[in-house]
């Protein structure tokens, strides 16, 4: 199976997409790039299809303009997957590291747990693993208990998952690394490698999203932040009923 490469770069970023292309040169890796959205260049008044309201209570704070700007890219990015007649696509984030085989070991992936919609290849965080199956090449896949697990930086993601997220989160409620991850509520089937396929390259200290410090200046504090926690705890009772639900399947 061939599984193309789909990259998001923004324009002003020209050494990270100059070391990604040079790197899927040498491995012969079908890399088309995606120009990102520049979140920071859209007025928060002129950014469409969020849900403000919602997203401040689901996670404690208003929308960053890099967050923004990403979840659009990676929406733009199923677009153009969906556009093309391959039956399933890596899309990844420019401050990724290639790796030999990456297209292999994703169709390997694939052959492995044939109904997945999406596997991510890259977490910040891979706790409480429950194997699902394990690929030819030696690839662990299954579903985390704990999360979010942080990252959109490298995933699988086939036709029907490609779909499915087009038609689930079309509207922003969360940042894009946590509404991928949110199969229980998107009918996606959604699965993780339990050790990262990808790492992240030089730029994997400097954000093109927000850093700490800006998270923190709009974090929302005190009886407002109630709602948050309340959902997120539900969320993550959610999250484990859906790990399981894998193994009892499987």
């Amino acid at each position: 199976m061939m599984v193309p490469v789909y990259a998001i770069n923004l324009d002003r970023s020209v050494d990270r997409w100059k070391r990604l292309r040079e790197q899927a040169e040498h491995l012969n890796i079908n890399l088309t790039r995606v120009p990102a959205v520049d979140g920071s260049a859209i007025a928060p008044e002129l950014r469409e299809d969020v849900r403000h309201d919602r997203f401040r209570r689901f996670n404690g704070r208003p929308v960053l303009a890099g967050e923004y700007g990403c979840y659009r890219s990676h929406l733009k990015a199923l677009e153009l997957f969906l556009a093309s007649s391959a039956e399933a696509a890596l899309v990844v984030e420019d401050d990724i590291e290639l790796v030999p085989d990456l297209t292999g070991r994703a169709a390997a992936i694939l052959r492995a747990v044939p109904g997945a919609d999406v596997v991510k290849l890259i977490n910040h965080r891979a706790r409480w693993f429950i194997r699902k199956a394990t690929s030819d090449l030696g690839d662990e896949i299954g579903r985390c208990l704990h999360g979010p697990q942080g990252s959109a930086a490298c995933y699988l993601v086939t036709r029907a998952g490609a779909e499915k997220l087009l038609d689930a989160i079309s509207i922003m409620e969360f940042p894009y690394d946590v509404a991928i991850e949110r199969g229980w509520s998107t009918g996606v089937a959604i699965y993780t490698v339990r050790e990262n396929v990808v790492t992240l390259g030089p730029w994997k200290d400097v954000t093109e999203i927000a850093d700490r410090r800006q998270y923190r200046a709009v974090k929302i504090t005190g009886p407002r932040r109630i709602f948050t926690h309340v959902f997120r705890a539900g969320d993550y009772v959610r999250r484990i009923a859906y790990a399981l639900r894998s193994i009892i399947r499987a």
